[in-house]
């Protein structure tokens, strides 16, 4: 404690004297041009005291962040010329950045590492696998300040050493270029000088380095992972996609309308999870369940309704006709269309520029990996040995099963459980965690558990599976063991990233600890060529979120050589489909906790809404997070019937940088359920009502009467 305190308090009196006695003023560039004579002259009578001086003011300066690096390096060019001041700036440059370092380490790096332990475990294995290159490109591409870069380099667990070298040499052309610049600068003595060439030339060095430097450092990061593979000397096509899901159709759809060649391989069926596994088959099966329950529930509108039966091998073929209705829109035939090579057979990947289907190999500039994902199945005694359900053969069924177990309570396994309890089944939901649906907040998940429970099913939180037996889950619960019976076990814990029996292992391609693929924001991974979207490489498993994603997957690729861009997850909706929808849209309060933003909320009961209550749907409610003091929209979630509808308004407003203020300006219909959304406006408007004007407000109206 007493070294850190040490450390502090001589920075900071060292800081408050420079700034007291008004040394900074010293570190501009106006004030170096002015006496600029000066120094020279007195650099040639006194060649070793000057560079000493200047030296430790260089070194003094950068270990203690006060502005002026540039100016100093700028005098160090016009004083010592071009290779005698790249020497000198280069070392004093470098080892300020060290004691900064040194500084930041000292203090806070015990610190913020212990309290920010579990968030700093990914920067820190970043920065030990490769924290050089991080480092590096730091130096080499200035995107944020020196200073900054010290200090945060400091609270990780580099070594000073590699810090030290690495910077020396990542700093080393950006200060060749100031130092180039400043020499050019000493030797302007009138207006005319301007417009000399090596004086342009330096400003225009200065501009383009960090694009240059930019350009270099991905060429020479390409050279390393492409070493292994010989490239071809011409490409069959622009990009090939392998994976006909959301993801790849949408990449391959773009791909060809920009004119591209493209080929599209499927080994299965066109759609992917979500036409044939996935979202149509579940909101068929939904749409029916609800049916159910709204004719057991219509007595309470005044309409009898007796002798409620469902058909459940109808219900299971209808779902198979709104497939069959939907597959057209994902045809090979509309695909063909299109421009896109659609090509049926299992995929291997040779080379980051070859794809093998079958005998035939096809070259390609670009390459968008879409495979997808599938049920993740836990490792629990027994469970192999029986045929269990999942979401991949769930709609096979066709006699409906009287006891059904649902292990998982996220969105899939709840949905299902629901729809399953209103067809008839004895539904027991089984969740190791806390609460079901842990991602959303503590209020929606206490809701969803209640509705559910209301409506007949069993909801089992803290219960941990670990055995199965023909007919029995046996779950442990604390102490004591808890044994249920089932007909059916439909596994929805989860899914995993299809990554296996295309060619990975050809590449090494890096994956993340989860076990999807890793990319940066460009969806690129570390073969710049090869991109990657949807479940595969996540971090959303949401339809629209993988069809999202493959925008930047067939722009970047295709286009990336001019402009690429970057990501953008700020306005990502998602929507459980029970009844009533659950539906978020950016940031809740689990999120704004996790990384410590100050937030407030704001909530409307549905409750008290005209038309819900009109219609007996008035259970839920709106509610909204927004930036503390402000109508800023951080993020919605409203649960009520057809949430995911009446959520895009709040998408909408995130999207295009509305606020609360501009929901509550705007017209809503009359009676409907948007209402719900200017309302909640309305409450946050008079909680943030200005008291003191309206108090004078109040005696301006009372003198006017």
């Amino acid at each position: 404690m007493k070294k850190k305190l040490v450390i502090l308090l001589s920075a900071v009196i060292a800081f408050g004297l420079i700034k007291y006695f008004g040394l900074d003023q010293y570190l501009t560039f106006e004030y170096i041009k002015e006496n600029q004579r000066e120094f020279q002259n007195y650099y040639a009578q006194n060649t070793a005291l000057t560079i000493g001086i200047y030296f430790i003011i260089y070194v003094i300066s950068t270990a203690l962040s006060i502005p002026g690096a540039t100016v100093l390096t700028l005098l160090g060019g016009a004083l010592f010329g071009l290779w005698e001041g790249l020497l000198i700036v280069s070392f004093a440059s470098t080892i300020g950045a060290s004691l900064s370092f040194l500084i930041a380490r000292g203090v806070l790096q015990e610190t913020v590492q212990s309290k920010y332990a579990q968030r700093l475990k990914k920067i820190n294995e970043g920065i030990e696998k490769e924290g050089a290159f991080y480092l590096f490109s730091l130096r080499l591409i200035p995107i944020f300040p020196f200073f900054i870069i010290n200090l945060a380099m400091g609270l990780t667990k580099i070594s000073l050493t590699k810090f030290f070298f690495v910077s020396q040499m990542g700093m080393l052309p950006g200060t060749f270029v100031y130092v180039n610049a400043g020499l050019q600068l000493s030797q302007l003595d009138s207006l005319k000088g301007i417009l000399s060439v090596e004086l342009i030339g330096s400003f225009v060095l200065l501009g383009i380095f960090p694009l240059l430097a930019k350009k270099a450092l991905s060429y020479f990061k390409a050279l390393k992972v492409y070493k292994k593979h010989k490239k071809p000397k011409s490409y069959d096509y622009n990009m090939v996609v392998i994976g006909a899901g959301s993801a790849g159709l949408v990449t391959a759809y773009i791909s060809a309308t920009v004119k591209a060649k493209v080929a599209l391989i499927e080994k299965e069926k066109m759609g992917g999870d979500c036409l044939n596994t996935g979202c149509v088959p579940s909101k068929a099966l939904i749409s029916s369940a609800k049916a159910a329950h709204a004719a057991r529930e219509a007595s309470k509108l005044g309409v009898n309704t007796q002798n409620i039966e469902v058909d459940f091998p109808k219900v299971m073929q209808r779902i198979q006709d709104v497939i069959t209705k939907i597959e057209p829109h994902d045809s090979i035939e509309r695909y063909t269309s299109l421009g896109v090579e659609c090509v049926t057979g299992e995929a291997e990947i040779l080379s980051p520029w070859e794809v093998k289907v079958g005998q035939r190999v096809l070259t390609t500039k670009n390459i968008t990996i879409a495979t997808g994902g599938s049920p993740f199945i836990p490792n629990i005694d027994g469970l192999k040995d029986i045929d269990f359900l999942t979401s991949n053969n769930l709609w096979k069924l066709r006699e409906l099963p009287k006891r059904l177990v649902v292990l998982g309570g996220g969105p899939i396994g709840l949905e299902m459980a629901q729809s399953f309890q209103r067809l008839g089944s004895k539904v027991t939901v089984v969740e190791m965690g806390e609460v079901i649906l842990s991602k959303e907040d503590e209020d929606v998940s206490k809701f969803a558990k209640e509705k559910l429970t209301s409506e007949g099913v069993r909801v089992l939180t803290r219960h941990k599976a670990v055995k199965v037996s023909q007919g029995k889950l046996t779950c442990q619960y604390g102490d004591s063991q808890v044994d249920i019976e089932f007909d059916q076990i439909l596994v929805a814990v989860g899914r995993k990233a299809n990554i296996n029996g295309f060619g990975l292992e050809n590449l090494d391609l890096k994956l993340r600890d989860n076990g999807t693929i890793e990319a940066n924001e460009f969806l690129q991974t570390n073969y710049p060529n090869i991109f990657v979207c949807g479940d595969v490489t996540g971090p959303y498993q949401l339809t629209h979120a993988a069809s999202h994603q493959a925008w930047y997957c067939a722009v970047n690729g295709l286009f990336g050589n001019f402009k690429k861009f970057k990501v953008d997850y700020s306005v990502i909706p998602w929507c459980t489909f029970l009844d009533p929808e659950i539906a978020t849209v950016g940031r809740n309060e689990r999120q704004c906790q996790a990384d410590e933003i100050e937030y407030e909320v704001t909530k409307y009961e549905i409750d008290d809404l005209d038309r819900a209550i009109a219609e007996g749907a008035d259970q839920g409610f709106v509610k909204v997070i927004t930036k503390k003091g402000s109508d800023t929209i951080l993020g919605a979630t409203i649960v009520g019937r057809n949430a995911g509808e009446l959520l895009i308004e709040f998408i909408s407003a995130m999207k295009f940088k509305k606020s609360l203020n501009d929901i509550l300006g705007t017209i809503h219909s009359y009676p409907t359920m948007g209402e719900a959304n200017k309302f909640v406006a309305g409450n946050w408007k008079r909680a943030h009502a200005p008291d003191k004007l309206l108090k004078f407000v109040a005696k301006f109206h009372e003198f006017m009467r």
